[in-house]
């Protein structure tokens, strides 16, 4: 199965982007005009900057998980190495993290700098070809940059919540025209007004990022039903899993291949599509695969 683009997706991942654009552009232009705007920058670029280029360690670290050599998962090595050659990537580093959750994430900046971590629950959960359908779908993830590009999205995001937690400090101070802090309370306002705006944004475009390594990944394996099939057992087995070990790794929902669920309000701003429609759009991948 080919590498194909699916035009409908990168349509509506360009209109997010450019939405996103457009109310960054307004957001910068009120900001100049705030003497704390430069603090904000310069705070928040070390900070993501340090989050773009550790992200792969950070990532891992917060997991608990650890790099494993060749010889304490060779299987898991072999089908990595392998679907990395499939995918035109040079192999990741691979990660194992002694957990009951059964999931996996990719994380790196780049495709040189790139990480592959699975659980030890989804191991015990997943066949041999429906893990390699999970592996090939966060290798996807690496081929389509998404680390870099969903940072970059949210850069002036963050900044955008900085400024709305921390802003009243300056309330009291005077802006440039020496007119006291009333645009510092305009600049909060617009802040927050940004940052919900540009928050909802953000998880559409993840979800989209979503069905794109859905795709990406069926189209390494050709084996589409392979990946909707792990899908349906680990989000089946989610609910098995004791509450605390779910908290303990929620933070992490963004990196997962399926998010731990956390009620009405956690799927309405989920980074990921529901497990239904994931399945429903890799059953035409395989009817498609079908009818060539």
């Amino acid at each position: 199965m080919e590498w194909q683009t699916d035009w409908g997706l990168r349509a509506r991942m360009i209109l997010t982007m450019f939405l996103l654009f457009a109310l960054y552009i307004v957001f910068v232009a009120v900001m100049t005009q705030t003497r704390f705007f430069g603090i904000a920058i310069l705070g928040m670029g070390v900070f993501l900057l340090g989050q773009f280029f550790f992200s792969d360690k950070l990532a891992l670290y917060s997991m608990g998980a650890r790099e494993v050599e060749p010889d304490e998962y060779p299987e898991l090595h072999r089908s990595i190495e392998r679907l990395s050659q499939q995918a035109d990537l040079p192999k990741p580093t691979v990660a194992v993290a002694d957990s009951r959750v059964p999931n996996a994430f990719a994380t790196g900046r780049s495709k040189k700098s790139s990480a592959v971590c699975v659980t030890t629950g989804i191991m015990e959960t997943l066949d041999q070809e429906e893990l390699e359908g999970v592996l090939a779908h966060e290798l996807a993830h690496i081929k389509n940059r998404d680390v870099m590009v969903m940072t970059i999205a949210s850069f002036l995001s963050t900044i955008a919540f900085l400024v709305v937690r921390w802003g009243w400090l300056f309330s009291g101070g005077r802006d440039r025209g020496g007119n006291g802090g009333a645009p510092v309370l305009v600049a909060i306002l617009v802040s927050l007004v940004v940052w919900i705006v540009s928050f909802l944004l953000i998880r559409a475009l993840s979800r989209y990022r979503e069905y794109a390594a859905d795709r990406g990944g069926a189209s390494i394996t050709g084996n589409p039903s392979a990946l909707a099939t792990a899908l349906m057992k680990i989000d089946g087995r989610m609910d098995k899993v004791p509450k605390e070990d779910m908290r303990d790794q929620a933070e992490m929902n963004a990196f997962f291949i399926i998010p731990i669920k956390s009620g009405f309000v956690g799927k309405l701003f989920s980074t990921h599509p529901s497990t239904e429609q994931r399945i429903d759009r890799l059953q035409d991948l395989e009817r498609e695969l079908e009818q060539r």
